[in-house]
């Protein structure tokens, strides 16, 4: 086979380790149009009777050009060429929940920070378990580094599992997969909790706090609304949850808390049609902090982590090549909408 004489060839050169050769071969035939997409790579058996290094190095080898994205290995079939683009370092597959603006911002840092010679492909979930097993079995073993946002479920830790450590980084929500697997993500439950308390004056302004809850639409954990509820109870404050919000039914004397942005925004178009002054006949707090809502309406008050330096943490574990385990703190950002 014309690859294996590409890397009998380099074996002449002592510059070279027998890992490099054996990579800058298969890469060498498939930039020359030797090897293409869809082509079968000589089976380590051959590699070894050809060549004569050891199964373990030509093993690690084709776990590289994997890593790489140029080949792929198929159950009981062998290895397989699925890409010609050999001028990157690394395909890395980037699974969120939807591109929404706080997800836009953190991949697009994490693009700029990651530079050309990574590819990166994006996929979405939506909070589905079902979309989100889909995805996962069909990109599993084509990825060089997998960054996932995963949903908080069990089943999800055991698919996850599957994935070997040095390749799986955790952002954003933070699941407990054992020692070994890195993640950087965010925490919620004290967050908001020492928020509201330090919002219990703006707070009381107010007849009633509302908080729009819908783990499908605006993916967020439980344990907010679980932490929402203690804190209305602890401190006697007047609130109630709601799964969704009717159009037009905002009114003067409560505070929302809006966890998505389309409710938001629902209920700021309502306000102005009401004429309803934000910050003082209606009051409005929101996650996940953007440029629109510290312009709009003097700015709207919000709890939110920093998705640009979640993004730059990412970046550089992957380029370190470290286990990271970090929590990116969240900070509450208060603004006249309160």
């Amino acid at each position: 086979m014309p690859v294996i004489s590409k890397i009998l060839n380099l074996t002449h050169h002592n510059n070279l380790t027998k890992h490099e050769q054996l990579v800058q071969g298969v890469i060498e035939s498939i930039e020359e149009g030797e090897l293409v997409v869809g082509d079968q790579l000589p089976s380590i058996n051959i590699m070894v009777e050809e060549i004569g290094y050891a199964r373990k190095t030509i093993f690690k080898a084709y776990e590289e050009l994997k890593n790489r994205g140029l080949i792929e290995s198929r159950q009981l079939k062998g290895y397989f060429v699925i890409s010609q683009a050999t001028n990157i370092t690394k395909r890395m597959a980037l699974l969120l929940f939807a591109f929404q603006s706080y997800q836009e911002e953190f991949y697009k840092t994490f693009r700029k920070e990651m530079g050309k010679r990574f590819q990166i492909d994006v996929f979405f979930h939506h909070n589905n378990l079902t979309v989100f097993e889909t995805i996962l079995t069909n990109i599993n073993g084509k990825y060089g580094m997998y960054v996932i946002a995963p949903i908080q479920h069990k089943k999800v830790v055991q698919l996850l599992q599957n994935i070997e450590p040095k390749k799986l980084l955790i952002v954003d929500r933070y699941l407990n997969l054992g020692k070994s697997f890195s993640f950087i993500s965010q925490e919620f439950e004290n967050v908001i909790y020492s928020s509201l308390v330090q919002l219990l004056p703006e707070i009381r302004k107010y007849a009633k706090i509302i908080l729009y809850f819908n783990e499908e639409s605006d993916f967020s954990p439980i344990s907010i609304k679980n932490t929402f509820e203690r804190f209305l109870k602890e401190h006697s404050v007047n609130g109630i949850v709601k799964n969704s919000y009717e159009i037009g039914s905002a009114v003067k004397g409560n505070l929302y808390f809006a966890l998505g942005d389309t409710i938001l925004w629902h209920i700021l178009r309502d306000a102005v049609h009401k004429e309803l002054e934000i910050g003082e006949d209606i009051g409005i707090l929101s996650q996940n902090d953007n440029v629109s809502k510290e312009i709009v309406f003097g700015g709207i008050t919000t709890i939110s982590t920093d998705f640009n330096e979640m993004a730059k943490l990412a970046a550089r574990h992957i380029k370190n090549e470290s286990t990271t385990q970090v929590i990116v703190p969240s900070r509450l950002i208060k603004r006249s909408s309160l």
